[in-house]
């Protein structure tokens, strides 16, 4: 606490008058001080307000980003299942048209050997018919 000299009327006027100019001087650097904190502190708040904001925002778009995702994978594989048995599909499908095609060929091999087993046979024919032939024509002879 100042301690201010005495005089005739009283305290010291001038030590008086500089004291309450001080005071003042400080007390309005105060003020100032607060004004400039309450405006910090009210642009912070705004901030906050922003960023909470910003951050409910975030949190929808990563709730609607897993749902896409969940969808998206469920699409996915009920897709490769459809792709799988349509596979499973044309694949019986070919193995069925490969048993008819070898059916078809062997059928067409017994024939082929039956048609050769014949023709062995008129060929034979054909030759013993001929020898004979020969043969009488060498006893004409």
């Amino acid at each position: 606490m100042k301690k201010f000299n005495t005089s005739l009327n009283g305290y010291n006027k001038y030590e008086v008058n500089q004291f309450v100019s001080q005071v003042a001087k400080e007390y309005e650097s105060m003020l100032n001080n607060l004004k400039k904190r309450d405006e910090e502190i009210s642009l912070l708040k705004s901030k906050l307000v922003q960023y909470t904001n910003m951050e409910n925002t975030l949190n929808k778009a990563l709730v609607i980003a897993e749902d896409a995702s969940t969808q998206i994978k469920r699409v996915a594989r009920d897709e490769s299942k459809a792709i799988i048995e349509e596979a499973k599909r044309n694949a019986s499908r070919i193995v069925n048209e490969a048993l008819i095609r070898a059916e078809k060929l062997e059928a067409d091999g017994e024939n082929l050997r039956k048609r050769i087993v014949v023709f062995k046979r008129k060929f034979k024919n054909i030759i013993e018919t001929e020898l004979e032939t020969l043969e009488d024509i060498e006893e004409e002879y």
